[in-house]
């Protein structure tokens, strides 16, 4: 799955990258974007009379897509993650695959081990980035969700896969990474069906990401600075003792 994901590269990088001539907005780095806050997302816009360029428009979404169909949200689960391989069957996504696929812009993610219960250990945190560096761009859903007194919201959710053997030890999920070459293909909806881009819903290479172990600072959403992504040493966390009292088998992300 991806519960949390960091984007701190600077804006004109980020949105060169994606192909976004404006944004009106500024953002700052965000070094532990979490589920519910709004998230930048990338669509494909109407293009431009006489242009042959990609008209991509960027805008900000709630991370945890609403179907148009809910009555009211407060009765829906919170959906941050789509199974790339189930999307299209199921009703919460089904209208989204076909018509609002997005771009998802990020410089990594987090993913926590869990240990068996019985072990007594902490779950531990890693920073996953690209080893190349750089913005990378999950595959994502979009929903605009309209409130019964006409208010309007994007929301929005990432889309996951199962894990490449670098990152199996870590999680069995990874985010869908479309590389810059599909962004075009990924971001179509009008000329390209869902089976048309299924072959993009795949693993990253096993070379890919590199996984760094860091703190539990991450784990408390009220932490937002560059030390959440500090390394650490996995023996030191692994060799601390649970608090008495405390089940320490799980990890809330919220």
């Amino acid at each position: 799955m991806c519960g949390r994901y960091a984007l701190t590269h600077k804006p004109d990088e980020v949105l060169g990258i994606l192909g976004v001539a404006d944004f009106e907005d500024d953002f700052p780095p965000r070094f532990n974007i979490a589920p519910t806050q709004p998230v930048l997302v990338v669509g494909q816009a109407d293009r431009q009379p006489g242009s042959n360029l990609p008209d991509r428009r960027a805008t900000l979404a709630r991370w945890g897509l609403i179907p148009g169909w809910v009555k009211d949200m407060r009765d829906f689960p919170l959906l941050i993650n789509a199974r790339s391989e189930t999307a299209i069957d199921k009703a919460s996504f089904r209208a989204a695959m076909r018509h609002r696929r997005i771009l998802v812009p990020a410089s990594g993610f987090y993913e926590w081990k869990r240990p068996p219960k019985e072990s007594g250990m902490s779950s531990q945190a890693y920073w996953i980035r690209p080893k190349s560096g750089g913005v990378i761009a999950f595959a994502g859903l979009m929903e605009t969700y309209a409130s019964a007194d006409g208010s309007e919201v994007d929301t929005a959710v990432i889309m996951t896969t199962k894990a490449n053997r670098a990152i199996r030890g870590i999680h069995d999920r990874m985010p869908v990474v479309i590389r810059p070459d599909d962004f075009e293909r990924w971001l179509e909806c009008k000329t390209q069906e869902p089976r048309q881009v299924a072959d993009l819903l795949k693993p990253a290479e096993d070379d890919f990401f590199e996984a760094i172990p860091v703190s539990d600072l991450v784990n408390k959403v009220s932490n937002m600075g560059p030390d959440v992504q500090k390394p650490v040493a996995v023996a030191e966390l692994e060799d601390k003792p649970p608090k008495p009292g405390k089940d320490t088998s799980q990890m809330s992300l919220f």
